[in-house]
Parts: structure tokens; C-alpha cells; sequence
């Protein structure tokens, strides 16, 4: 999908919602029983009941992989139900060595398709370089992440007075353009926001963090926002277990619409 192609469809649904399909078998509702079978059930309702207010679905391959080759069953199965105009991210953190990274990059942006990978930066560019220049694929990487460990790593400063995840965003930014490379920036960090859009002005950025980790979407819209909106905010959890009960589909919807609304009161400036 190219840049214009995104910003297109979030102008259209005044949304800039991505929504994560984690299908964890411990919380699918109670009347499901964490098969695979059942698992196709729950996200296939949960796709056809958003569909119209998100624009990306994220699925997290971890949550796939877990049910062994018939997960990747799975992942393509889903990935057939997802509607082209949807911007997908393959939520599989790779990145390694440059010729591992080439098999990775044919593997997720060949068969099955998707229009988006998050890769890891730790191994520095030649592990990265694979991913980019693949027409209308992007590559989504690791900035400042929304999870306690950012503190470990990412936060901690440099003889040069700037924090690593800083020295991440302005050496990576060199790497690929705004129409091919976006970032991970955590919705639980809302006050870095505005350093970080000061260093990347036109990239996106992937916001994991809202809803059930305690991020706050308007203050992310506040610092991150730029004039092609630049935010694609994830949700999951709040979405997906909205409820545990056999009106998953429509408690899911109630959600999405709920953020959506959101989305388009600040798009609009109310």
C-alpha cells in the first residue's frame, strides 16, 4: 500500500485505528474453546464487525505461531479475510543478519501478503536494508516501545546527551523514506512525543499502548499528530476481549466505534 493509499482511507473513515489480533485462547470468550477452528470463528467476526472503522489490522504472530504449522494456516486464513483497503502489519519483530533478513523479507512481504513488518534495530542497518525497497511495503521499526523494559535500554543516555532510542530514530530516519519507513513510538510515553515528532516530521508512527496499557490517545494526537495525520493507533486487548460472552463481535465494535468517534472529533478539531 502506498502513503497516498493510507492517508486516503483515513481521511474516508476519520480513523486512524489499527486493531491487533492477538487470539490468545485463554481469553477467547467462554463458548469457544481455543481451538484453531474456533480461534478463525472469533477473528473473522471480530474483522467483519471493525472493518468499516479501523483502517490496519495488526495480527501478532506470536499468538499464531504458538499453534504450530497450523498457525500459518491460520495467518493466511485471516489474512484472506481482511479487506485490501486495510493497511497489515505482520507483527514479528525480526531482523538478523542481512541474507536471514532477505528470507524473512520474502517470506512476509511474498506468500502470505502483507503490507507491513515490524522489524528490530539492535543489529543495525544491514539488517534492516533487506526489508526496504520493496514496492508499496513498509517497514515499521522499533523506536521507543510501550512496555516497562523500554526503561532498560531505550531510555538510558549517551555520552552524546542523547537517549538510545534517539540515537535509534535520527541514525534509522537515514535508512528509508516516509513512504517506506515508519516507527514503533509507545502511547505510554505521551511526553517524548513532541521531541520525537521534532526528529521525524513526515514518518507515521505505530502507536501500541492505548486502551489497556493506560496510553491516553489525546495526548498522543496533541504531540504526534502532523499534517498528513502520521499516527496509526493500535488497540487489542480493548477491543478483541471486550467481552467474554457470545456478543464478543458486537461488544468489539462498540469499542472500535468508541475510538473511532474519538479519532474523528480530533481529526475534525472538536
Amino acid at each position: 500500500m502506498t502513503l497516498s493509499a493510507l492517508v486516503d482511507q483515513i481521511h474516508q473513515k476519520e480513523s486512524f485505528l489499527c486493531i491487533g489480533l492477538d487470539p490468545d485462547p485463554d481469553k477467547l470468550p467462554s463458548h469457544l474453546d481455543g481451538s484453531v477452528e474456533s480461534t478463525y470463528t472469533f477473528l473473522k467476526e471480530i474483522i467483519e464487525s471493525t472493518k468499516d472503522l479501523c483502517v490496519a489490522y495488526k495480527p501478532n504472530l506470536a499468538f499464531f505461531e504458538a499453534f504450530g504449522s497450523e498457525g500459518w494456516e491460520l495467518y493466511e486464513k485471516i489474512l484472506s479475510l481482511i479487506p485490501s483497503e486495510h493497511f497489515v502489519i505482520a507483527d514479528a519483530k525480526r531482523g538478523d543478519i542481512g541474507n536471514t533478513s532477505k528470507k524473512y523479507a520474502s517470506a512476509f512481504f511474498g506468500h502470505p501478503n502483507c503490507d507491513a513488518l515490524t522489524i528490530a534495530p539492535y543489529m543495525g542497518s544491514d539488517s534492516v536494508q533487506p526489508f526496504l525497497g520493496n514496492k508499496e511495503k513498509w517497514v515499521i521499526l522499533l523506536g521507543l516501545t510501550s512496555n516497562p523494559g523500554s526503561e532498560d535500554f531505550q531510555m538510558k543516555k549517551l555520552a552524546n546527551g542523547r537517549y538510545v532510542y534517539e540515537e535509534v530514530l535520527y541514525t534509522a530516519k537515514e535508512w528509508g523514506s516516509p513512504e517506506e519507513l515508519m516507527f514503533v513510538i509507545g502511547a505510554t510515553h505521551p511526553e517524548s512525543f513532541r521531541n520525537i515528532r521534532a526528529i521525524l516530521p513526515d514518518h507515521f508512527f505505530l502507536v501500541p499502548g492505548v486502551g489497556a496499557q493506560g496510553g491516553s490517545l489525546a495526548a498522543v494526537c496533541e504531540y504526534g499528530m502532523n499534517d498528513q495525520v502520521g499516527l496509526l493507533v493500535n488497540s487489542s486487548r480493548g477491543i478483541l476481549y471486550a467481552s467474554k460472552g457470545e456478543d464478543f463481535a458486537e461488544a468489539a465494535r462498540a469499542k472500535a466505534k468508541e475510538m473511532q468517534a474519538e479519532m474523528s472529533g480530533i481529526m475534525r478539531g472538536v
